[in-house]
């Protein structure tokens, strides 16, 4: 691996001997604000590069007596320069005229938020546009998540992701203030549709692994804040490759007073799931169609006064078929090494169709106050439906290179039958009304306040049984068949206030909210506070601190327990998180770097005990552990090549619970992965960065697993390594201007490049003397996926 990753950046760093001066500069606006991103192509050729976040751009050109560059950006006017190469090195700076009008009040927030975001603990601002840069099998926005420090994926086919010891179901995603969710009966990555953050509609992305301010709310683990576009000119996009495609188109009216953006994404993934270990007949389709508009409502053109509204629709439709044919696994070590085969017949059916729409009213009373109503409603139906057969045989491999039975079947171990059987549906309603308001009481105080109201009415149908039949022996081992329906209300609750002092300069953030749900009359208060000192003598350090409470109120998921049944008196899990850090931004090879360290401990009450099964959750529908989290995160951010951002990021974790019901002490949590690692590196060739390079690697350390409803032995073994590295060849062709199609880009995705093969979950088989044994479950192997983009 080693050798393959210096190999590629060796690669990307050659250049060129042939090149005998060098152009350099700085490109801005006409407020002299640095313009990033700027295509600078010497013209009738390939040749050119791109600006960095500081508007400064080198390019080295070939000799001659002059040449001419053209210099082209989405939001401004094109514009050229003709230099003479009259010296080896010549300095060029660039003023770019806008070609819309770009509003102060925009510029004023974007800094804002750039500046909070640096002083709140656990948060990471991530730029959209590198979001789709991220090779992965669906362009699934959270593939970038994963390569962040504390985030946690271990499956490619799955937008799932833990943070910092914590599961998938203690996430917090917004967009645009708006909560979403993810489906409900879902339990394995390749029944999952696509995830519900549509990249080529992303405008700013927000993430906080813990310690997040009072107005977001009620969970354990993260928030995650997504912006969609409000566009200010026409534009669309296109993409297509052998999984899937998507297309986005986004534009403004001529009056200026509505402006949307409209995305649908297709996902088929019958290709790759061909290469997991069970053969069959795959039929996966997901389709995703998404729109955000903008209402201008405004009478007049008054700064201090303003109205708008934000409609936000999205419609899923999922729907996934297996029909199994064959499996067959080798296991072990060399020494003592197995095989497992098995012989399906049935098939397995899930559908998911999912409903949302959301309105937000936003009303700006003066400079001083602004308030925003949200109304959102969700309405999903889901159905499983499966009928499938197993029979297996295990066997001991006679693994003697002399043998003429080498790597066959020499002692059978175990003959049986596996049958599951289910027909589960559920249909669910949600509907949240929410109020933010923000009030500037002066420039260096700020309070931010609201309230909200949920209702979530689910009726749940659960028919599902599975047994085996074996040599001597038929178990039934699970047997549900219930009917549920709940209905319950929910109210919550913010005050924050953030003061700045601007001696040092000290933030503080302190706030407290509140929560309450009907199904078991209980009520909680939970205070935060948020820190931040930025020295005088270091400008770019700036030191973090945060303590808070964080409770998660069951939801559906939580309450039914191993047995399909629902607990109704659960009680709401507790978090208290203690946070330290530091943000330091530092030059290096005449660029910004930023480096961002920090280390936690979450002390966690009133826990529901889980197992993870591929990406299902099973929790034991009982408040019956305490936990605890702790660990060290590290992040090393910047342009390492030149023009491109690239990160490093490591995570130290250990994670572990103490259950009421056994005499075991404190043990492994199933989400206990002691050491991560995720890079994202982006390159391109020196003289033409129109060829491009980028390289997602994740690396985890072994999972903790068990023998199923076995508590005394619960998480006893260390699973196998994850190891993943996704890499994107791709050329960029800009083309001239004038043209409806301004761009295209042809990339090559290899997936899994190493061809690792990384287990996902364990099924546990018994032989003739009822010994059991797991057997790996694997995932998707090496993947080659060509695909096209076309911007217009």
């Amino acid at each position: 691996m080693t050798k393959a990753l210096l190999t590629l950046i060796l690669l990307g760093l050659g250049i060129s001997s042939f090149c005998q001066s060098v152009i350099q500069g700085t490109i801005t606006d006409p407020d002299n604000e640095p313009i990033s991103q700027v295509s600078i192509v010497i013209s009738d050729t390939n040749r050119g590069t791109t600006s960095n976040n500081r508007g400064a751009f080198r390019l080295r050109v070939p000799d001659g007596d002059s040449v001419r560059l053209v210099f082209r950006h989405i939001q401004f006017e094109t514009t050229a320069r003709t230099v003479i190469l009259n010296a080896d090195q010549i300095e060029l700076n660039i003023t770019m005229t806008p070609s819309v009008t770009i509003l102060d009040d925009v510029s004023i927030e974007d800094s804002r938020e750039e500046e909070e975001a640096r002083i709140q603990a656990g948060s990471i601002e991530v730029d959209a546009k590198t979001v789709k840069n991220v090779p992965s099998a669906f362009s699934d926005f959270n593939r970038i998540l994963v390569t962040l420090p504390g985030v946690v994926s271990n499956n490619e086919l799955s937008s799932t992701y833990s943070v910092r010891g914590g599961n998938f179901d203690e996430n917090l995603v917004y967009v645009n203030d708006i909560q979403i969710y993810r489906p409900f009966l879902v339990r394995a990555g390749q029944q999952e549709g696509l995830s519900f953050v549509n990249p080529d509609l992303v405008q700013g992305v927000n993430f906080s692994a813990g310690g997040w301010q009072a107005k977001y709310g009620d969970k354990l683990s993260s928030s995650l804040n997504i912006t969609y576009k409000q566009p200010k000119s026409f534009a669309g996009s296109g993409t297509v490759g052998a999984l899937g495609g998507s297309v986005h188109l986004e534009g403004i009216s001529r009056n200026n007073n509505i402006s949307s953006v409209i995305g649908i994404r297709h996902k088929n993934a019958r290709l790759i799931l061909n290469t997991l270990d069970t053969d069959g007949e795959y039929l996966p389709k997901f389709t995703d169609l998404q729109s955000f508009t903008t209402f201008d409502l405004s009478k007049n053109n008054r700064d201090d006064k303003a109205t708008s509204m934000n409609l936000l629709l999205a419609y899923s439709k999922n729907r996934y078929l297996i029909e199994p044919d064959a499996r067959e696994t080798d296991f072990g070590t060399f020494n003592q090494a197995f095989r497992l085969f098995v012989a399906f017949d049935g098939r397995e059916i899930s559908e998911y169709d999912t409903y949302q729409a959301a309105v937000k009213l936003n009303h700006k009373f003066s400079n001083s106050l602004a308030t925003s109503l949200i109304t959102s409603v969700i309405s999903t139906k889901e159905r499983e439906l499966f009928e499938v057969e197993g029979g297996y045989r295990l066997c001991d491999l006679d693994k003697d290179p002399n043998s003429t039975d080498f790597n066959k079947c020499a002692v059978v171990r175990g003959i049986g039958t596996d049958y599951n059987f289910g027909r589960n549906t559920l249909d669910a309603r949600l509907i949240n009304i929410d109020s933010r308001s923000t009030f500037f009481i002066s420039e260096n105080n700020r309070l931010e306040f609201g309230a909200g109201y949920s209702n979530e009415d689910i009726s749940d149908n659960l028919n599902e049984y599975n047994f085996t039949d074996s040599a001597n022996f038929s178990t039934i081992q699970e047997r549900f068949d219930n009917q549920i329906s709940l209905n319950t209300h929910r109210l919550k609750g913010y005050l924050q206030n953030t003061t700045i002092l601007r001696d040092s300069v000290h933030f503080f953030t302190y706030g407290l909210r509140l929560n309450y749900w009907s199904l078991n009359d209980e009520l909680h208060l939970s205070p935060r506070f948020q820190y931040a000192l930025q020295p005088n003598w270091q400008h770019n350090t700036i030191f973090r601190l945060a303590i808070g409470k964080y409770v998660q109120p069951p939801f559906y998921r939580e309450l039914r327990n191993r047995l399909g049944q629902v607990n109704t008196s659960l009680k709401a899990q507790v978090s208290w998180h203690y946070i330290a850090g530091i943000d330091h931004i530092f030059n290096m090879w005449g660029r910004q770097f930023k480096f961002l360290a920090e280390g936690y401990y979450k002390e966690m009450n009133n826990i529901i005990p889980y197992d993870i099964d591929n990406i299902r959750l099973r929790y034991f529908g009982e408040n019956s552990a305490n936990a605890y989290a702790s660990g060290l995160d590290f992040r090393v951010n910047g342009e390492f090549i030149e023009g491109v951002e690239s990160w490093f990021s490591l995570g130290i974790l250990k994670t572990e619970e103490n259950l009421k019901t056994t005499e075991q002490g404190f043990v492994r949590r199933p989400s206990d992965q002691r050491v991560n690692i995720g890079i994202f590196f982006q390159d391109h060739l020196p003289n033409d960065p129109s060829w491009r390079v980028a390289l997602s690697f994740l690396y985890g350390s072994g999972l903790p697993f068990g023998p199923p409803n076995n508590d005394d032995f619960r998480n006893s073994f260390n699973g196998e390594q994850y190891m993943r590295a996704d890499l994107r060849l791709s050329k960029f062709i800009q083309l001239e201007e004038g043209r409806r199609v301004k761009s295209i880009l042809i990339g090559l995705d290899i997936l899994n490049l190493f061809g690792v093969n990384n287990t996902i979950s364990y099924t546990w088989i018994s032989d003739l003397n009822r010994n059991q044994f797991a057997v790996p479950n694997t995932l998707s192997q090496r993947f080659f996926n060509v695909k096209m983009s076309v911007n217009f």
